[in-house]
């Protein structure tokens, strides 16, 4: 895989690191703006919010959906944040195309499962997106890299790695451990690709 990138690097340099922020969760109009308008006071690149939030059982909440994509085009609109959200699907592509979003991410959830990476890869053929992958639940680095392969082989080539920490089955320090060799040895496999951090997710708790 040789991947090139060329939508985020233009306003990126080794001296000023990729920061991606926002909420978790998309819960109303005004949580997002009053957050945007925040942080663009501080260095930040990238506005995030999660629109369709998979749960494990049903009955909790798992987000806002259509309405909340409106609300993230609108942060685009009054900030002139690139905005970025997550698709487990080939229906979520399509309204965050509808919606004018800039880029999206394949959660972990989604990066575990090929049938449904290849599902969104097919959909996304011809279209010039990126794309972010989220390291799976499990610490499989074929699962990560075939995700990236799926992605990749449907003509993308703005692909990014995100490492956010692997499932923890007992109680540690980190919600998420971190297990830094996986994400080293991916750079190490597809030396292209970039790989980002994201500390929320691997620590779990707002003093780390």
């Amino acid at each position: 895989m040789n991947l090139n990138h060329n939508i985020l690097t233009t306003k990126i340099s080794s001296n000023n690191p990729l920061i991606i922020s926002g909420p978790c969760s998309a819960e109303s109009q005004q949580q997002l703006l009053d957050t945007a308008f925040e942080l663009k006071k501080l260095p930040i690149n990238i506005f995030r919010a999660g629109i369709w939030k998979p749960r494990t059982r049903p009955n909790g909440f798992e987000g806002f959906g259509l309405p909340a994509l409106e609300w993230l085009k609108n942060v685009k609109n009054e900030t002139g944040f690139k905005v970025i959200t997550e698709v487990a699907n080939p229906y979520h592509l399509e309204k965050i195309l509808e919606y004018e979003i800039d880029m999206i991410w394949i959660g972990a959830r989604t990066t575990g499962n090929p049938f449904a990476v290849q599902e969104i890869a097919d959909a996304i053929k011809g279209i010039d997106i990126p794309v972010f992958i989220k390291n799976p639940m499990i610490p499989d680095i074929n699962l990560w890299i075939g995700a990236i392969e799926r992605l990749h082989n449907s003509g993308l080539n703005n692909i990014y790695a995100i490492h956010r920490g692997f499932y923890n089955h007992s109680k540690e320090k980190y919600r998420n451990i971190p297990q830094w060799n996986l994400p080293l040895t991916l750079k190490n496999l597809v030396p292209s690709i970039p790989v980002i951090c994201d500390p929320s997710h691997i620590a779990g708790k707002k003093e780390f």
